[in-house]
Order: structure tokens, then sequence, then C-alpha cells
């Protein structure tokens, strides 16, 4: 077989506020005639984890394990066709149809931003956070660096882009404890590697800079 079912729960793992699964009440509400989205990847997409979401409409249900028909006319995957019987667990379920009560949690990963410094994407580490008043709704206020920038890159904007806060929580997400902190307000990493506040931060040559 060319393709095979992507696990979701192992994409996860690996991104755990950015990568959505239906939580368990969800899942426990599937039954026949319910339409469930899963990730087929082909031979050339296993090592990228792309992929083709496609819903499948379930036909048989047995606690974990599925049987269903494909619903989609898929794109790339040739051996697949419309009403091709599939099979598939409780793993490879990526999306469904009903309202989930978690989806708040991740509205907030996925829409709330935070401005952050390229090197810490590069890096995928940061040691410093500043908290200013937002511009909008989504805005934060979030400033994140890795502690590492020097003066000419900290001046460029253009080192800056503004990303969802479930990505930084991918990197570290001890910074729970403090997300919810009013402006103004920053934060260091210390030597244990836990995030103090600094107290006497210069705000006045930052408002003014």
């Amino acid at each position: 077989m060319s393709w095979e079912l992507d696990n979701v729960y192992d994409r996860n793992k690996e991104s755990p506020y950015t990568f959505y699964i239906p939580s368990k009440q969800v899942i426990a509400l599937l039954d026949i005639g319910d339409i469930v989205k899963l990730i087929f990847l082909g031979e050339s997409e296993k090592d990228g984890l792309a992929g083709e979401r496609m819903w499948v409409e379930i036909t048989e249900r047995n606690g974990e394990d599925f049987k269903g028909l494909l619903t989609n006319e898929p794109y790339d995957l040739k051996e697949l066709k419309v009403g091709q019987e599939v099979l598939f667990k409780v793993e490879h379920i990526c999306d469904t149809e009903y309202e989930d009560p978690s989806s708040y949690e991740w509205d907030y990963y996925f829409d709330t931003k935070i401005m952050v410094s390229k090197d810490v994407l590069d890096r995928r580490e940061f040691n410093f956070m500043l908290r200013d008043n937002p511009n909008n709704e989504q805005d934060s206020g979030w400033t994140v660096l890795s502690g590492y920038e020097e003066d000419d890159f900290l001046s460029n904007s253009e080192n800056f882009q503004p990303i969802s806060i479930g990505v930084i929580l991918n990197i570290d997400d001890s910074i729970l404890s403090i997300i919810d902190e009013k402006p103004l307000c920053a934060f260091e990493r210390n030597k244990e590697g836990l995030f103090e506040e600094i107290d006497d931060y210069d705000w006045d040559a930052y408002l003014n800079d």
C-alpha cells in the first residue's frame, strides 16, 4: 500500500499547543454516520508529514477501532477513491464535526499573537520576556528574545515577527505560570532555568526608545 494514516497523537506530542486533536468527550460521541477527518500520507510524504486531510464517514465502530467510507476525492493519492473503505483507529482522527468543549483553549493558542525575535525561532530557545500594553485583541503584548541578540539585530524590525503563542509554548510551556501577568512586566531566565521578574527594569528607556 502506497499510503498510510498519520498518528495524530504523535504529532500532538511534538507540538502540543499547535496541533489540535479532538478531546475524549468528542471521541466518545462518535457513532455510525458521523464524519471524521483523517490525514493520509503518501510514500513521499511520510518523512515530511504533510499529507492530505480528508473526511471519512463512519460505518462501523468497535471501541477504538473504526471502519468508514472516504467522502473526498484525493488530490495526489491515486490509489484512493471516493467511497473506498478505510480502517482506522482513534489515534488517526484529527477532527470531527462536533463542537469541542476544549476548543476555547485551542483558539487562545492559535489566535493570540506574541512578538518574537527570529533568533528565538532559529535557536528554539528564549531567555527574556517583556509585556507591553497590547495593540489589539489578538496582540498579547508579549515580546520574546533569545538573550543572544546584538544591538544591531534588535534595532532592525525585520528581525521580529508575530506568531501564535502556541508556537512559543511548544518550545517551553513553563511560561504558562506567568503568561497572564499584567503589563508592564519583564522576566528573565535565571541560572536554574526558571523565569523571574526583573523588578528594576528600565521602562522609561524602553517606552521612550
